[in-house]
C-alpha cells in the first residue's frame, strides 16, 4: 500500500482537495439543516368528525382536546357533491348521466322547463346530473357552481326552492366501476362490461361549510383548507372563487397542502392562485408517498415551489397503515406510531405531520377515542424530538441554497480521478498509463459538465459512491494482504487486533470522504425537499461486490495461500475457467446468491421483501436509546467482517479471507449509502456511522476471539486426526 501511494501520490493529493470542496458544500448544506430545527402537526378535521361520532363527544370536544395538547392547526376539506352526499348535511344527489340514462322514464321525474333546458342544451353519459332540495343546500350549491364553472358548460334550474343542475363532463372527467364479466348459466364467460360510475366533477371543491368554519374557530385553532383541485377545472376563475371563499371567512392558510390532481389555479399556472401564495407568505406542502420516497407531485406543485424560492416543506401523512398500528409489535401503546412519527421528522426533513386518529389494530373503522393516548404520543413526540433541537411551532423552512457551479467540477473532476486510480489496484499498470488514464477522465467529465449540467450532477454522485466504496475495499483488502505477508501465521491476536481495528477505521474514513462526495453535487434545496433523488442505489451497492472479486483474484488467485504478485494476471482467468468447481462450493454459492438478493431486495420500501419483526423490534431498542441508530449490516455484519479479514489473510485463510472479504465490502458501500439519502440531515449520518464503527469494532474483537477459538479447535482435532492415521 505504501508503494501504491507513493507511486500515486499527484493523483491523490488532487484527490483529496477534490474531498475537501466537497466538505466545504456540504458545510453549507449543514448550516442550511441546522436552522432548519421547528414542526408543526395538522389535525384532519373529516377524521375527528368520524372519530367523535364513536366517542360520545362532539366535535367540539375534541377540538378543545387537542388545542390543549398543543394542535392549532385544522385541515378543512372544501365540500364536494361526493362530500355533501356522504355526509347529509345538506340534501344533495349527484348522479353520472351514464347511470340516469338506464332509466328510459328518467325525465319524469325532473321539472319540464329543465328538461326543455337540457334538451336544448344537449347531453350524453359523461356529464352529471345534480338535484338539491331546500333553500340552503341550493343556495350553497348553486352559487359554488356558478363562481367555479363557465356559464357555458352548466344548466342551472331552481324552482320551488329545489335546484337542478346539468355539469357538462368529457371523457377524461369519467370515473368507472371494475370491469364486470357476465356469464351464462352454466358459468361459461359471455362479455365484459365497464360502466361509469362516477365523474371527477364530482369531487371538484364546492367552498368551505360555515358551520364547520364557525367550530374550528370558536376553539381559537387556525384552518388549512384543503382545495381538490382536478384538471380541466382549475384554471382562473376557479382559483379566484376559491381565494375569496378563503377571505369570506378571513383564513390565511399557514400551509397550502394540496389535493386532487393539480394545486390551485394551475390549469394557468401564473394566474392568481401564484399570487396569493406568494403575497401571504404560505409555504406549500409536499405530501411524501407511502413508501417514504419522493412526493406525490400533483400538477403544478414542482412550478409553484420554485416560483416561491422554495418556500415549501415536506409533509408526512398518516396512512391507514400507519393509523392501525396501536398496540404493534409488542408495545402496550401507540409507541410505534410515535417512532413513525419520530422518523419522518429526523431522518426525512418532515416538518409538517398530518395527523388523523388513531384505529383499532387491523381494523379500519374503529377509532382509539381515550385522549390520554393522543396526549401521551404528542408528549413522547415531543420530548425525544427535543433531544435533535427540534420543537413544535410553525415548520420551518429550508433555505434556498444550491451547489457552486465550479465546485460541481471539482467534485466531478474528483470521481474521475478515483476512478483512474483503481486499475492500479489490480493490474501492472506504470505510473504514465494511470496519469493518461486521469487526464482522459478529466477531459471528459469537464465535457460533461458544461454540456448536460443536469444529468451530471447525478453522474458525479453516483460515480462518487462506486469509486469511494471500490477504493476502500481495495485498501482494506491490500493492507491484509500485506499484513499476511508481514506477519507470522501463528501471530498472537494482541499483534493481529490492533491492526484489524486500524485497518477498519482507515477503511471506513475512505468510504466517509466518498459518502461526502456522494452527498455534496446533491446538497441543494430541491433535493433535499426530494425534489429530485439518487438514482441507482442498488448499482452502486452492487458494483463494488463485483470489483471485490477482482481483487480478490488479483491478490490471492483461486484462494492460494502464498502468492508472490498483487496484479491480476491471465492466467488467473484461466485458472478460474478451468476450476473445477466442487460441490460444497455450489452450495455455498446458492447461500451467498441468496443472501445477496435479500441484501438488494430489501433496500428501500418499495420491496416485497420485508424485515422481520425482531429486527424492526432490535431497531427501535437502538432508536430509543442512541441519537441515531446505526445501520445494522454494517456493525452486526460487514464492520466486524473487515476485522475478520485481515485476520484470516494473517492466518493463511485464503477462502475466509474471500468469504469475510465480500462481507466488508458491503460496510463500504453502506457508508456512501448512508448519505445518498439527501433528505436525511448530514449530522445524522455522522453519527450513525460512528455509531457503526463503535460497535462493529467491539463486535469484530468478539467476532476474531470465537473465530479464534474455533480455529484452534480444528486444529486440535486435525491434528489427533493425522496422529491416529499415522499410527
Amino acid at each position: 500500500m505504501k508503494q501504491y501511494i507513493k507511486t500515486n501520490r499527484i493523483l491523490l493529493v488532487l484527490l483529496a482537495l477534490c474531498v475537501l470542496v466537497s466538505v466545504a458544500v456540504v458545510g453549507q448544506r449543514w448550516r442550511a439543516e441546522n436552522r432548519n430545527h421547528t414542526y408543526d402537526i395538522v389535525l384532519d378535521y373529516t377524521e375527528l368528525q368520524r372519530m367523535a361520532e364513536q366517542s360520545g363527544h362532539d366535535e367540539a370536544w375534541w377540538l378543545a382536546q387537542f388545542r390543549d395538547m398543543g394542535l392549532t392547526q385544522v385541515a378543512l376539506t372544501e365540500e364536494s357533491l361526493a362530500t355533501l352526499m356522504e355526509s347529509n348535511s345538506l340534501p344533495v344527489t349527484a348522479t353520472a348521466m351514464d347511470i340516469v340514462l338506464k332509466d328510459a322514464d328518467w325525465a319524469e321525474n325532473y321539472p319540464a322547463g329543465f328538461i326543455s333546458a337540457v334538451e336544448d342544451y344537449g347531453y350524453d353519459r359523461f356529464d352529471v346530473l345534480v338535484q338539491t332540495v331546500g333553500e340552503e343546500a341550493s343556495s350553497f350549491v348553486v352559487d359554488a357552481v356558478r363562481q367555479r364553472f363557465h356559464s357555458e358548460d352548466v344548466v342551472i334550474y331552481e324552482e320551488g326552492g329545489n335546484a337542478y343542475i346539468l355539469l357538462n363532463g368529457t371523457v377524461e372527467d369519467a370515473l368507472y366501476g371494475d370491469k364486470a364479466t357476465l356469464v351464462s348459466s352454466v358459468g361459461k364467460s359471455f362479455t365484459s362490461r365497464t360502466d361509469i360510475a362516477a365523474s371527477k366533477l364530482m369531487y371538484v371543491s364546492l367552498g368551505l361549510l360555515a358551520e364547520k368554519v364557525e367550530a374550528i374557530q370558536a376553539q381559537g385553532m387556525e384552518i388549512i383548507p384543503r382545495t381538490l383541485c382536478y384538471n380541466g377545472h382549475n384554471d382562473d376563475q376557479y382559483a379566484k372563487a376559491v381565494i375569496e371563499g378563503y377571505e369570506s371567512f378571513g383564513i390565511v392558510p399557514d400551509y397550502i397542502i394540496a389535493g386532487g390532481e393539480a394545486i390551485v389555479g394551475y390549469d394557468d399556472p401564473t394566474g392568481p392562485a401564484l399570487e396569493y401564495i406568494e403575497d401571504n407568505g404560505i409555504t406549500i406542502g409536499l405530501i411524501e408517498t407511502n413508501v417514504q420516497r419522493e412526493n406525490i407531485m400533483q400538477t403544478g406543485i414542482e412550478e409553484a415551489v420554485k416560483a416561491t424560492g422554495y418556500d415549501a416543506v415536506r409533509v408526512f401523512s398518516m396512512w391507514d397503515y400507519v393509523q392501525n398500528r396501536y398496540a404493534y409489535y409488542g408495545y402496550s401503546g401507540a409507541e410505534e406510531i410515535e417512532n413513525t412519527l419520530y422518523r419522518a421528522v429526523v431522518e426525512r426533513n418532515i416538518r409538517v405531520l398530518y395527523f388523523k386518529p388513531l384505529k383499532e389494530t387491523d381494523d379500519d373503522f374503529i377509532y382509539l377515542t381515550d385522549p390520554e393516548i393522543y396526549r401521551d404520543l404528542f408528549d413522547g413526540l415531543d420530548q425525544r424530538l427535543a433531544e435533535h433541537g427540534i420543537s413544535r411551532g410553525r415548520a420551518s423552512v429550508l433555505p434556498e441554497i444550491e451547489v457552486p457551479y465550479l465546485a460541481l467540477l471539482a467534485l466531478g473532476l474528483g470521481a474521475g480521478l478515483g476512478g483512474a486510480l483503481l486499475p492500479a489496484t489490480c493490474l501492472p499498470m506504470k505510473k504514465k498509463w494511470t496519469l493518461l488514464l486521469a487526464g482522459a477522465a478529466a477531459v471528459c467529465v469537464t465535457a460533461a459538465w458544461w454540456i448536460m449540467p443536469n444529468t451530471y450532477r447525478l453522474l458525479a454522485s453516483f460515480a462518487s459512491a462506486v469509486v469511494f466504496a471500490c477504493l476502500a475495499t481495495a485498501f482494506f483488502l491490500k493492507t491484509a494482504k500485506e499484513y499476511g505477508e508481514s506477519l507470522p501465521a501463528n501471530a498472537s491476536l494482541g499483534r493481529i487486533l490492533p491492526r484489524s481495528v486500524g485497518v477498519l477505521a482507515a477503511a471506513v474514513l475512505i468510504s466517509l470522504a466518498g459518502a461526502m462526495m456522494t452527498a455534496a453535487p446533491l446538497s441543494s434545496t430541491p433535493f433535499m425537499l426530494e425534489l429530485g433523488i439518487f438514482r441507482g442505489v442498488k448499482l452502486a451497492q452492487l458494483a463494488p461486490l463485483g470489483f471485490f472479486c477482482v481483487l480478490y483474484l488479483s491478490y490471492y488467485g483461486l484462494f492460494q495461500k502464498e502468492r508472490r504478485t498483487n496484479t491480476l494476471q491471465l492466467r488467473d482467468i484461466g485458472s478460474v475457467l478451468r476450476w473445477t468447481i466442487p460441490v460444497w462450493a455450489l452450495l455455498l454459492l446458492a447461500v451467498v446468491g441468496l443472501a445477496g438478493y435479500y441484501y438488494l431486495a430489501r433496500t428501500g420500501h418499495e420491496t416485497d421483501v420485508s424485515i422481520s419483526t425482531a429486527e424492526l423490534i432490535f431497531r427501535n431498542v437502538l432508536e430509543d436509546h442512541l441519537l441515531a441508530r446505526p445501520r445494522t449490516k454494517e456493525f452486526l455484519v460487514a464492520f466486524p467482517a473487515v476485522m475478520l479479514t485481515v485476520y484470516c489473510a494473517v492466518r493463511r485463510l485464503p477462502f475466509w479471507t474471500a468469504l469475510f472479504g465480500l462481507a466488508g465490502t458491503i460496510g463500504m458501500t453502506s457508508v456512501c449509502n448512508t448519505f445518498m439519502h439527501i433528505r436525511t440531515p448530514l449530522y445524522l449520518g455522522v453519527v450513525r456511522t460512528a455509531y457503526s464503527l463503535l460497535f462493529g469494532i467491539v463486535l469484530g474483537v468478539v467476532y476474531i476471539a470465537g473465530f479464534e477459538l474455533l480455529y484452534r479447535l480444528y486444529g486440535m482435532v486435525r491434528k489427533k486426526l493425522t496422529e491416529t492415521e499415522e499410527k
